[in-house]
């Protein structure tokens, strides 16, 4: 894959979708520990993603995990796929099972790389190889502006990390708002 900052025109197409502030957020985040400064700057993400906050109350984290579940597996049993990734399509909705079942009991620092696989797993299912290919963040931004800033946001983020359980969580439930609200 190609990194952004080996690609002018991704990038340019990025900074055109996408404001400084968020852009800059988007990069912070990863580096920060401090829980204030990470919510800070998820703040300033939700809002590219068409939210005024982030809540993170127990009762709006919980109804946010429910909404998560029931639009992805509404979007993921409406994808028409080849009968070669029906498999897939059940491997996504017993790992979304055990993602929010994770997230429900707080266990954030398990269910991040499986939040991450099912993200990954369900885009493949929507929009096939062209999901693999090194200019799909950029085609993600022509077919869908919003969609695009969305896996912006997921390329971001590594696919392991020593984070905090309380990191995790932010960075989650950032990518599950917008799914939950997609």
């Amino acid at each position: 894959m190609v990194s952004i900052k080996e690609n002018s025109n991704l990038k340019s197409l990025i900074e055109d979708f996408i404001e400084k502030n968020v852009l800059d957020a988007g990069s912070k985040i990863l580096e920060e520990s401090d829980l204030d400064k990470i919510n800070s700057y998820a703040s300033v993400i939700v809002k590219a993603f068409g939210a005024e906050k982030l809540d993170s109350k127990l009762e709006s984290e919980t109804k946010l995990i429910s909404s998560f579940n029931s639009n992805l597996t509404l979007l993921i049993q409406k994808t028409w796929v080849e009968s070669s990734d029906a498999d897939i399509k059940d491997q996504i909705l017993y790992q979304l099972e055990q993602f929010c079942s994770l997230a429900k009991t707080g266990e954030w620092d398990k269910s991040y790389s499986l939040f991450l696989q099912i993200i990954f797993a369900a885009v493949y299912l929507m929009f096939g190889n062209q999901s693999k290919k090194a200019d799909f963040l950029e085609y993600a931004f022509r077919v869908d502006p919003e969609f695009g800033i969305f896996w912006w946001y997921i390329q971001l983020l590594p696919q392991k990390t020593d984070w905090s359980a309380e990191k995790c969580r932010v960075l989650v439930l950032l990518g599950m708002y917008f799914l939950a609200n997609y």
